[in-house]
């Protein structure tokens, strides 16, 4: 075979189809002429708005009105492209279209897909209607307008205050602690109109709950109670651990393991899902970790201008993790570097009137403002990059609870905090700032007492409240809320199951003669109450001895086995002064009828033969010798 002249065959693409029987090698790509289809895009969309504009022409002009619309007259062929995106070489294939590129020089004419003036569409719209859609797009644009409130529940935790509530991540699960010591668990999904918590549990005995907080993966519950050991509970309140306490007798408090006095806050940290960090009377701000209960990982303790010791009283991470923040008794806000605990960051002296009680820090979801509730009754926001004075204050939030909230809405416009009242003399209001202007939009009566906690979940979109008289509720809207409370409202009140059912199926026959008629059958719930008031087959026991006791008796005489006892011993008229007599008594009636040995031997040994002592033994005076004691 000639090598070369096979070489030269296999040069050309079409001898090397005819060799090996193909055609090609597979499938090329599917090509498009982006020209041709941008053209035809833009032909169609002028024809159809030239169309219906001289449709509304005619409809004006029809009734002998003056029209001064003049139609735009439109050069098809102006619009030209400077490249040819669709290339004749063979060496380069599109596959699919591009995206239209604008040409500067272009007319704008591509964009006349409508009618080019207001007069309408072809769904009749004027230019009044179109004025209304704009004005309702900007009034639901406003942050007053996505408030869930057209709709509430109340979840009855208990009669005391609601101190501490939380949401898992999902929303799927609600817990609530309060004053009386209960930490409830709700679900959403599986509770009906009757809105019961399917549990209850006291994971700190005798301890108030002051915070609760889900993990960012939502398997876990830290518990802030008023003892001096925080606790890390699962999703159905088993416990995982419990934070060690310290050593109270040491005087600086990073030498212990823990905390030595009652605790304030807690909160997880925003992207770690086993810190957590707590803040306590003894002050100091502890970070910790779940795998590590015996130790703490880091301390940061809060200092007045003299240096000396702060309580804390709430504490918060910043969105990102980054940043500790801490709200102290003496109206002062400290901000830590997580990685750097012996001196502040951030620190604001006067940011609220000395000698009270920050009660909550809320960092916003774009991490550069901080709200503050303090209590003198007032709600402050911080810029963090210029933390000498408060950008807006607002006051006359009256504030009677350690652990009053405040919480930003999911789209950072709205500040939402709770006011207090004393009993019976108003209502506890929600009250809604403005982030820009601070000025209040908006308000909620609650109920007619202090509003405590308040969360908005960005993903329920609903608000939920805890108050001072034991309810929690639950705010939402059908429309703009998802979720949540609105699972439980569509869902009826399971009904209770009564045991009224037959045990076997029942044939009535009213003819049948009375031998083959079968008894009546009765209801299980009826035969039980029958039952039940049978003292047989209930097994009812004896009742107590009736009536109180005097003159040293209890009750009649035989109503318990002593005074049984005592009745018989007094009716018993037998002298048993003489012990002899007594027993011979009985001497003439046991040998006439002997009931214990001697019927034993009736039919072997009907004369009983008793041993004799011999003579010699009387003589002697000696003992027989089966009279002898064995040794």
């Amino acid at each position: 075979m000639d090598t070369s002249s096979t070489g030269g065959r296999l040069d050309n693409d079409g001898d090397i189809t005819s060799v090996m029987g193909f055609s090609g090698f597979g499938k090329k790509a599917r090509t498009f002429d982006l020209d041709a289809i941008f053209e035809q895009t833009r032909r169609t969309a002028i024809e159809r708005s030239r169309q219906v504009l001289d449709d509304r022409q005619k409809e004006m002009e029809a009734p002998g009105e003056c029209s001064t619309y003049v139609p735009i007259q439109k050069d098809t062929e102006k619009a030209s492209r400077k490249e040819d995106i669709n290339s004749s070489s063979s060496d380069f294939k599109l596959v699919g279209p591009l995206p239209q590129q604008r040409d500067s020089n272009q007319v704008e004419e591509d964009d006349l897909v409508g009618p080019p003036f207001p007069f309408g569409d072809e769904g009749g719209t004027t230019q009044s209607d179109s004025e209304d859609d704009e004005e309702e797009e900007i009034d639901e644009d406003t942050p007053v307008k996505r408030i869930p409130d057209t709709h509430e529940i109340t979840l009855q935790h208990g009669t005391k205050t609601v101190s501490a509530m939380a949401l898992d991540p999902s929303g799927a699960r609600l817990v609530t602690g309060g004053y009386d010591f209960d930490v409830r668990f709700w679900d959403f999904a599986g509770m009906d109109r009757a809105l019961q918590a399917f549990r209850s549990l006291q994971p700190c005995d005798c301890h108030q709950i002051r915070a609760l907080q889900y993990s960012i993966t939502g398997d876990r519950i830290l518990v802030v109670s008023g003892n001096a050991q925080a606790k890390v509970l699962d999703r159905d309140g088993f416990n995982v651990m419990e934070c060690i306490k310290g050593d109270q007798y040491i005087v600086d408090m990073v030498n212990t393991k823990g905390h030595t006095a009652m605790l304030n806050d807690g909160c997880w940290h925003p992207k770690l899902k086993e810190e957590f960090m707590t803040c306590s009377n003894d002050g100091t701000v502890r970070t910790w970790d779940v795998k590590s209960e015996k130790n703490h990982k880091s301390v940061f303790k809060p200092r007045s201008v003299q240096g000396k010791k702060v309580t804390p009283t709430c504490c918060t991470y910043s969105r990102d993790g980054k940043l500790i923040a801490a709200g102290c008794q003496d109206g002062t806000i400290q901000i830590w570097d997580r990685n750097l605990s012996v001196h502040t960051k951030f620190h604001c002296r006067q940011a609220h009137t000395p000698g009270s009680d920050v009660s909550r820090l809320s960092f916003s979801y774009d991490g550069t403002v901080l709200a503050s509730r303090g209590g003198d009754d007032t709600l402050k926001i911080w810029d963090i990059r210029n933390f000498r004075k408060p950008l807006h204050m607002a006051g006359g939030l009256t504030n009677y609870f350690a652990m009053t909230d405040c919480c930003f809405s999911p789209d950072d416009q709205l500040v939402v905090t709770g006011t207090s009242v004393k009993k019976d003399e108003g209502s506890g209001k929600l009250v809604f700032f403005d982030r820009k202007t601070f000025e209040q939009v908006y308000e909620i009566e609650v109920t007619n007492a202090s509003v405590v906690r308040c969360l908005w979940h960005p993903k329920l979109n609903q608000i939920m409240v805890g108050t001072g008289n034991g309810l929690a509720k639950v705010y939402y809207d059908p429309i703009k809320s998802h979720r949540g409370a609105k699972l439980c409202v569509v869902k009826s009140k399971i009904k209770e199951k009564h045991a009224e059912a037959l045990t076997q199926e029942y044939v009535i026959t009213p003819h049948a003669l009375p031998m083959f008629r079968e008894a009546r059958q009765r209801s299980t719930r009826k035969q039980l109450e029958k039952d039940r008031l049978d003292p047989k087959k209930s097994h009812k026991p004896e009742p107590p001895v009736s009536g109180p006791g005097r003159g040293g008796r209890v009750a009649a005489h035989g109503g318990t086995l002593s005074s049984f006892i005592v009745k018989n011993i007094a009716l018993d008229k037998t002298d048993d002064s003489n012990a002899r007599e007594a027993i011979l008594r009985h001497a003439k009636e046991a040998s006439e009828n002997p009931y214990w040995v001697a019927p034993a031997y009736k039919k072997t040994q009907p004369n009983p033969v008793f041993a004799e002592d011999s003579e010699e033994d009387e003589e002697t005076n000696k003992e027989p010798e089966w009279k002898k004691r064995k040794i």
